[in-house]
């Protein structure tokens, strides 16, 4: 915890909501009161089934949707508050990594152009440095120089996420969001993805959020842990405590969902089922929204909003079934 405070504190989100209007009486919550904190260098994945709103908290972070209510600090500055310059600024700061590469790449534009897009918005070069910097960036995650003239239909693709890395790292950011960038990958693809996420982030003292649904590759890349539900913050905790001490049942389910290679460990363990499917966000109950599929459910999860707890250092629990155990 000493290690982690001398850190710079690079992102802030307080109490961030984020709320469609669906019709004149419903509206789907998304994003629910999310505070968290990302620290300089550092790697925190964001955890949850489909739908529970993991993107949608990446595309706040980058700008992308402007938050209900809430607030997103970059740097100490409110990233809805920005002036053009300090917008522009942010933009070359903050990249993102989507999660289709099929259909985040521009079909109509070479590698060369969708690389150096970024650089054509932010950097005043020649044309021959510009070349010369694409083609650094492709070597980068792993391509080369006659890539540059091919269009992206022409890819496998493990190359297509290659490419959006490449331009996601032209503008040389800070802070990069890989929304879930190995789910349309091949599993033999998505190891050599990861290990050159977390070789670039030592290289280039990066700092990551990683979204993703697949706890074995977030155990091996993340720092820290955040499990979202229905658009709410259900445990939050660094790596190795998650995963050895994990306390929201939700938390405990997912874990035990994880595949295990060693035969005899699998044999031993316990799958925990999640009964039911996950409930609407539009116009969610004020109260547990985890509380109709838990077996450990109580009249006071019907009833109440379980608060987020610090239950040991660093391991914060929203359930009330913690509260019963103080």
């Amino acid at each position: 915890m000493e290690q982690k405070e001398q850190k710079k504190l690079l992102l802030e989100v307080k109490n961030l909501c984020k709320y469609f209007q669906i019709s004149r009486k419903e509206t789907l919550k998304a994003v629910d009161d999310l505070t968290f904190e990302i620290y300089k260098g550092e790697t925190v994945s964001l955890v949850g089934e489909s739908g529970c709103g993991k993107s949608t908290t990446g595309r706040c972070l980058i700008n992308l949707y402007t938050p209900t209510k809430g607030q997103v600090l970059f740097d100490g500055k409110d990233i809805t508050k920005l002036s053009a310059g300090e917008k522009k600024d942010f933009c070359k700061r903050v990249q993102m990594i989507f999660q289709n590469p099929y259909s985040s790449l521009n079909p109509r534009m070479t590698v060369k152009e969708i690389v150096g897009e970024g650089l054509n918005l932010h950097e005043h070069m020649s044309i021959q440095d510009k070349d010369k910097k694409v083609e650094a960036l492709l070597k980068t995650v792993g391509l080369n120089k006659d890539h540059m003239s091919r269009f992206p239909h022409e890819f496998s693709g493990g190359q297509r996420q290659r490419i959006g890395i490449a331009r996601a790292l032209a503008v040389e950011p800070e802070f990069i969001i890989c929304d879930e960038p190995i789910s349309a990958l091949d599993v033999s693809i998505q190891a050599q993805v990861i290990n050159m996420l977390k070789d670039l982030q030592n290289d280039l003292g990066l700092t990551y959020l990683f979204i993703a649904h697949d706890l074995s590759v977030v155990k091996y890349i993340s720092d820290r842990v955040i499990v979202m539900y229905l658009g709410t913050m259900v445990e939050s905790a660094e790596t190795e405590e998650l995963y050895g001490n994990p306390m929201h049942p939700y938390t405990k389910a997912l874990l035990s969902a994880v595949p295990e290679a060693d035969p005899h460990i699998a044999k031993a363990s316990q799958r925990i089922p999640i009964k039911g499917e996950i409930p609407s966000p539009i116009n969610p109950p004020e109260c547990c929204r985890f509380a109709e599929r838990c077996e450990y459910a109580t009249e006071k999860c019907f009833k109440e909003v379980p608060k987020l707890r610090e239950v040991a250092p660093g391991h914060k629990v929203a359930c009330h079934l913690m509260d019963e155990k103080r």
